[in-house]
């Protein structure tokens, strides 16, 4: 079995990897991030689009989207082996849709026995008007998911 990561690179996102890292026993681990070109990015709020966008990449290139999600998997992965997890390998997903839908879709095709995200993500103002990745992950997955949420702030 596999248990797959969700991780966007915010602060909820590392809770999440730290907290799975110490708590579940070592199998193989996937950290996924999900990516989509900016033009879809802005395609639900048209009016953020403040600036001319550019278009596809040529043959043989990356979309920058791409290669930050690249990254920041890398990162996740990172930080996914140094708290204790066995067999950690990276994965990135150009999202055709909602994000909680191409994070549901690998973990079936994963069969994860575990999906492991945080609360909040690194789309808050997005979250209020679509709606939580978190909980929409939560309501279709299927299968267990663990949804770790932000690190208590020390007095």
């Amino acid at each position: 079995m596999t248990i797959l990561i969700a991780y966007d690179g915010s602060d909820d996102a590392r809770a999440a990897v730290g907290y799975a890292a110490r708590l579940v026993r070592p199998e193989p681990a996937v950290v996924m991030t999900v990516w989509e070109p900016l033009l879809m990015q802005v395609a639900w709020a048209p009016l953020a689009a403040a600036t001319p966008l550019a278009g596809d990449p040529g043959p043989g290139e990356k979309f920058e989207e791409e290669r930050q999600a690249e990254r920041l998997a890398r990162q996740g992965a990172d930080l996914a082996a140094a708290g204790g997890l066995a067999e950690v390998t990276t994965r990135t997903e150009r999202g055709a849709g909602p994000v909680w839908a191409t994070i549901v879709d690998v973990a079936d095709q994963l069969d994860a026995s575990l999906l492991v995200t945080g609360s909040r993500g690194l789309g808050r103002a997005r979250s209020v008007i679509l709606g939580s990745v978190s909980t929409s992950v939560l309501r279709h997955a299927g299968r267990p998911v663990l949804v770790v949420p932000p690190p208590k702030e020390q007095d």
